[in-house]
């Protein structure tokens, strides 16, 4: 009942994300600017592409997590791109899954609220390793929640390589070191 009960709130979000998208498609027509019309469907094409290639990397968790996150009541905005199209066979998807829920809710505890707060994460998947990058740019208050997140020891073949903050900036690269059997 609960997984029912998912899916329809899954379907809700997409289908106003969708009909928002249409109505600016039918405003930009209707004010004849078949320029702004065009960019709008390639960003359409563009976004659909990255959300296969997230949903191509086998980490259904992950992806659910990502792809969700925008419907949150987070503070920041996020954005994400797929590097490449390398699948991530060996990756552990609920621990990566909880490393990023997390720190999304560490950073979001760190920053300052109805602020212009964006997030982008780069995944680039590779065949012994995968790389994630986040970048944030908006207001940090709490630096220190983020510093000790980022300094606590991880397990699961998970290490924060880089980090780097400032009161406006956030930049993390976490590697993952792919571990599980391939059978």
């Amino acid at each position: 009942m609960n997984r029912d009960r998912d899916t329809i709130e899954f379907l809700r979000h997409v289908r106003h994300d969708w009909l928002n998208k249409i109505q600016l498609i039918k405003g930009n027509m209707a004010l004849n600017k078949t320029e702004r019309v065009e960019e709008i469907i390639d960003d359409i094409i563009l976004e659909a592409q990255q959300e296969a290639r997230l949903s191509n990397l086998e980490l259904p968790a992950f992806a659910a997590k990502i792809l969700t996150s925008n419907w949150e009541s987070y503070s920041f905005r996020l954005e994400y791109e797929v590097l490449n199209e390398q699948k991530c066979h060996c990756i552990e998807d609920f621990a990566l899954t909880d490393w990023t829920s997390r720190f999304f809710s560490v950073l979001d505890k760190s920053i300052k609220k109805y602020h212009d707060n964006n997030l982008s994460v780069s995944i680039e998947p590779q065949l012994t390793e995968t790389r994630l990058f986040f970048d944030f740019s908006g207001i940090i208050e709490e630096k220190k929640l983020l510093i000790d997140f980022l300094q606590e020891k991880l397990k699961d073949g998970f290490l924060v390589e880089k980090s780097d903050i400032s009161d406006e900036e956030l930049t993390v690269e976490l590697l993952i070191k792919q571990h599980k059997d391939n059978n």
